[in-house]
């Protein structure tokens, strides 16, 4: 499962997330069988596009057994955060 959350985004960043994810309600995209290939190239693409956006944040969150919590985080925009295991919690870092 890989879920994409989006803040201040223009059209165009929606609607090509609304092309290759299902929006379960505004801002929020998911999809249950999104290769790992395809994610990458789907972050390729956000990042690339981000370079010209202001004040707006993507985060995108999947399943990665390599995690010890066996989540991966990515995120583009402010504030970022990251996923750290703390005795074997997951917990959400704003890291400074």
């Amino acid at each position: 499962m890989i879920v994409v959350v989006t803040r201040n985004v223009p059209d165009k960043v929606r609607g090509f997330l609304a092309s290759c994810m299902l929006e379960v309600t505004p801002a929020v995209y998911a999809s249950p069988s999104m290769t790992k290939g395809v994610r990458e190239r789907t972050w390729a693409v956000l990042s690339k596009w981000f370079v010209d956006i202001a004040d707006a944040s993507i985060v995108m969150i999947y399943k990665d057994n390599t995690e010890s919590t066996g989540v991966g985080v990515l995120s583009l925009g402010e504030p970022p955060r990251r996923i750290i295991d703390v005795d074997g919690i997951a917990l959400s870092y704003l890291g400074k």
